[in-house]
């Protein structure tokens, strides 16, 4: 085995949750041209003359919610994925988030730290599909902090495991106890991208959404297309739980503007009361840990909505966290050759 370190790359948060605190990461996370995909000019016009004056202020109550003694739920949840990570494997584990602290560099100089003479980092994006707003950005910007320090030992990633057992076995077990009680349906909500982002990163130029039916239908596209891989985490987990199809169904959260992903998740929990649907569960599979899209969004503002609707009994299942098995995911992943990306740039 080589002398290597492993880096686990997830999304952010701010620093804390003041007003001035979530701007500086809004106006970070924003401005990201994986995120909006618009010329430079239009994209600081949008985001920090629109955008980030009218978000920060809501979003900043919206973090203090679900901020806790520790921080934030997202960066405290990947510091304890990591010291468990850690027990397992000899080699250095540190972190690193796309946006806010820390960052890449901040990630490889610990590593560094923990190992001077290291050859090789295997880094972790925390996002088990693939979309550009997403790994893409999390592998690029990795890539662009190696390139300019000129760090010295290789730099590789593990690519998307939507599909891989581990991960969906751990969903399936998060997922399980909550099914032997009694519920209505089964809702997997997914974090929403542009349906643009959707056919930037079509390697055919011709499959995605040109059809109903194009996620279930083979394609080359479907590497890198994040709604095909959402439905077949679905299908994957629905199947080892042994559900029948008229018990979930898929939906699309945390849109920003139109021509996003649909069926949206918000619209659905205000429509499901109305279809008999009374007791709801909701999963979020985007997302590894739990987060301020899981934790205020759909734990707290879509109960909300759905039980104003007319529901009855609403359940958000946590994302898989620190759990034991999902700890052994990530090893398996780490150690898997056939899982390592040479990245796409």
């Amino acid at each position: 085995m080589k002398n290597r370190g492993i880096l686990l790359m997830n999304l952010g948060s701010p620093d804390d949750t003041s007003t001035k605190a979530v701007k500086r990461y809004l106006d970070e996370f924003l401005m990201d041209e994986k995120v909006i995909d618009k010329p430079y000019w239009l994209r600081l016009l949008l985001v920090r003359g629109i955008i980030t004056p009218l978000r920060a202020p809501k979003s900043a109550e919206a973090y203090k919610e679900v901020w806790t003694k520790d921080g934030s739920p997202l960066v405290h949840t990947t510091k304890k994925v990591k010291e468990k990570l850690q027990e397992l494997m000899q080699e250095p584990v540190a972190i690193a988030m796309r946006y806010g602290n820390p960052s890449s560099k901040a990630g490889f100089d610990d590593l560094l730290k923990q190992n001077p003479h290291m050859e090789e980092v295997i880094a972790v994006p925390m996002y088990p599909h693939y979309a550009m707003s997403s790994f893409e950005t999390a592998v690029d910007a990795a890539q662009k902090t190696y390139d300019e320090v000129g760090y010295n030992f290789k730099l590789q990633f593990v690519r998307p495991y939507y599909n891989k057992a581990a991960y969906i076995n751990a969903l399936a077990n998060v997922v399980r106890p909550f099914i032997s009680e009694p519920f209505d349906h089964l809702l997997f909500s997914y974090h929403g991208i542009p349906e643009r982002h959707i056919r930037k990163t079509d390697i055919t130029a011709s499959h995605c959404l040109s059809s109903p039916d194009c996620c279930s239908t083979g394609s080359a596209a479907h590497q890198f297309c994040y709604r095909h891989q959402c439905m077949e985490t679905t299908r994957l987990v629905t199947e080892k739980l042994e559900l029948p199809k008229e018990k979930f169904s898929v939906a699309f959260q945390s849109r920003l503007g139109s021509g996003w992903l649909q069926p949206f998740t918000d619209k659905r929990l205000e429509q499901m009361p109305k279809e008999g649907i009374k007791k709801l569960l909701v999963i979020c599979p985007a997302f590894v840990s739990d987060c301020l899209e899981t934790l205020e969004e759909i734990g707290m503002r879509g109960k909300e909505d759905f039980i104003k609707a007319g529901g009855e009994d609403y359940k958000m299942i946590p994302c898989l966290n620190e759990r034991e098995d999902w700890i052994h995911a990530v090893e398996e992943f780490i150690n898997d050759g056939s899982m390592i990306l040479e990245p796409r740039l």
